[in-house]
This record gives structure tokens, C-alpha cells and sequence, in this order.
């Protein structure tokens, strides 16, 4: 296990790309990329929590802003540009498939404010509008494809939920991917062989799981474990010491760190 980066806020939405891994620190509204050596670099900035980020099939980046209910672009020179009007803020974590479809999530209610519970959806937010497509999600957060299939960590219902993606982009044969028990998923991710790793902030840790909830393989770290990303056999996880939603700095300042596993020989 290697430290990467510290120092850091909330981190979350991790990505390699390009030999590099992408992430963004919520705290300090940026968008980074860190090599494996830990050189980084804060490629955008944006005011937002959270701040997700993937990419189009052509290679724009695209980022979440939340607050604004913005889909943003970011084009080859470093400007952005809104891509899609979301509507309203609130919004999570963002996945994109193969045709181009980029599926956004968001909670049902604000439990940073102290509202009342309300399950959220998950929304296809393209150029010529957004609309939803998957709801009653109790909290969704981390998303991913493989094949035509998306997957959605619901945190609060303890479960990877899947949806098969339809030619124009809408959702269909809900169904339990894989029963994580009392585990609480946050930002996921897929390996080659088809399995889900998945990052659980209170658990202190990063599970891989089989479709039906099979447990294959775990690496614990020591602070609350976000999300995590893959490149090969190296798993990466984002982590800080989390404080609770309740409190105005979610995650004690300073406690992020950016960590990478050699999972052939942890």
C-alpha cells in the first residue's frame, strides 16, 4: 500500500485515465490528476459538492456541478461550457457509457440540511435535456457500466442495484445485483473479470463482490474509505477521516489522502 497524496479534504470520484489518476477534492473545489510518483496537477476548478467527474466517448471531460444543476464540459483548451441544464442542485455521481449517455444521480433530500428521507433516481442528462430513468433509489451514490449494464451503489439500501441500459438511454429489468448485508457502498468500480469493487466510509474499506454478493476480496485502510478506481492490479482509494453529515466540515480538514494497492501482492 502506497500513499500517493495527503493533505487533502473530501475526496471522492476517481478515475485513471491517460496514465494518470483523476480525482476530485471536494473540499477545495478541484479537479486533480496525480501519477503514480504523486506528481499532481489541478486541472479545473469548480465550486461544487460534490464534484463528480468521467468523460465523453471523444475525450471531454465532462463534471458535475452540483449547486449550479449544471452539467459542464471541459473542452481541450481548459474552458467549460454547460453541456446540459440539470435543473435543480443536489446532484451526485456521474457515469458514462459507450454511446454517450451520461447518467447522473442524486439524493432525494439533503441530509446535510437535516431534511426528512425521500429515496432519489438517477437521470440521462444529455444536450437535449434531462430526464429521469431509475427512481426510488434510497441513496444512490456510485455508479458504473460494464457491458450495456449500469450499476448503482445504493448506501442507504445496503445493495448494487443494475439496470439494463436500453438503445435510447432509459432503464429497464431492475434488479438486486449483489446484497452487501449491513455494508454501506459509496463510489464503485469494475474490474476485468466483471466483479464490483465498492468503498464503505464507515467500514474503513474497499470489498470486491460477484453479481449475487459474493465476497472475494478485501483491503482495509485507516480512515473512511470514498471510492475507489482500477489500472490493471493496482486498486486506488480515496479517503479521509469522516465527521459525520451533520458537521460543517464533513471530513476532518486535511485528512484526505489518495492511496494505491498492489492487490497481487497485499
Amino acid at each position: 500500500m502506497k500513499t500517493l497524496l495527503t493533505g487533502l479534504g473530501l475526496v471522492e470520484s476517481p478515475r485513471w485515465r491517460d496514465g494518470l489518476l483523476w480525482f476530485a477534492d471536494w473540499s477545495a473545489g478541484e479537479v486533480i490528476t496525480v501519477d503514480l510518483d504523486g506528481n499532481h496537477e489541478v486541472v479545473a476548478r469548480v465550486d461544487s459538492l460534490p464534484l463528480c467527474i468521467d468523460w465523453l466517448p471523444d475525450g471531454h471531460l465532462l463534471i458535475v456541478d452540483s449547486p449550479n444543476g449544471r452539467l459542464l464540459r471541459r473542452d481541450q483548451d481548459g474552458t467549460l461550457v454547460t453541456r446540459a441544464d440539470l435543473g435543480k442542485p443536489g446532484w451526485n455521481d456521474i457515469v458514462v457509457d459507450g454511446r454517450g449517455n451520461a447518467y447522473v444521480n442524486c439524493a432525494g433530500f439533503n441530509p446535510m440540511a437535516g431534511e426528512e428521507f425521500k429515496p432519489g433516481g438517477v437521470y440521462l442528462a444529455n444536450p437535449d435535456g434531462c430526464r429521469q430513468v431509475a427512481d426510488d433509489i434510497a441513496f444512490p451514490n456510485g455508479m458504473a457500466v460494464v457491458d450495456d449494464v449500469l450499476i448503482v451503489a445504493d448506501s442507504y439500501g445496503h445493495a448494487l442495484v443494475a439496470f439494463d441500459i436500453q438503445p435510447n438511454g432509459d432503464l429497464a429489468n431492475r434488479r438486486i445485483w449483489a446484497d452487501l448485508g449491513s455494508d454501506v457502498p459509496d463510489g464503485i468500480c469494475v474490474d476485468r473479470s466483471g466483479a464490483v469493487w465498492y468503498a464503505d466510509v464507515p467500514h474503513k474499506r474497499c470489498v470486491r463482490v460477484a453479481s449475487g454478493g459474493k465476497v472475494l476480496d478485501t483491503v482495509d485502510v485507516d480512515r473512511g474509505a470514498f471510492a475507489c478506481a482500477l489500472n490493471g492490479s493496482t486498486l486506488f482509494v480515496v479517503a479521509a477521516e469522516w465527521q459525520g453529515m451533520t458537521e460543517k466540515e464533513l471530513v476532518r480538514p486535511g485528512s484526505g489522502q489518495v492511496i494505491a494497492v498492489d492487490l497481487d501482492t497485499a
